[in-house]
């Protein structure tokens, strides 16, 4: 029962991770920690879609569930079973890539963006 527990701890987490990526740079231009805290998430994703790495997080919870009951199929809660749908969406390794690319130069933009709009102001 505790494996169990934790990986559906750990796929909320992912949940969590993966829209802090997608919406941190909102919090992030307010924030400097929460900035570099988003920035280098950006580039570890973008990393490990570069070279096909698996999220650590994935590993905990593969290991998790192994763990709980190696031959048991989906049992668990239906909010998890939807989040884990949705953070392992089925998309070719190729479109994934590029939407990782495209949220990382959005992020850049907006906070290259917002430094700009910064220094001009003060001037």
């Amino acid at each position: 029962m505790l494996y169990r527990i934790l990986a559906d701890a750990v796929v909320l987490i992912h949940f969590l991770w993966i829209l802090f990526l997608i919406s941190g740079a909102v919090w992030g231009r307010r924030n400097k920690a929460v900035r570099i805290i988003h920035l280098s998430g950006l580039v570890f994703a973008f990393i490990i879609e570069v070279f096909n790495f698996y999220c650590p997080l994935t590993y905990i919870e593969v290991w998790a569930r192994a763990r709980h009951d190696p031959a048991s199929d989906y049992t668990g809660s239906f909010i998890i079973y939807y989040m884990e749908k949705m953070i392992y969406i089925e998309l070719p390794r190729h479109l994934i890539a590029i939407l990782t690319s495209l949220l990382c130069g959005f992020n850049a933009w907006f906070y290259l963006r917002r430094k700009h709009l910064v220094l001009d102001k003060k001037m």
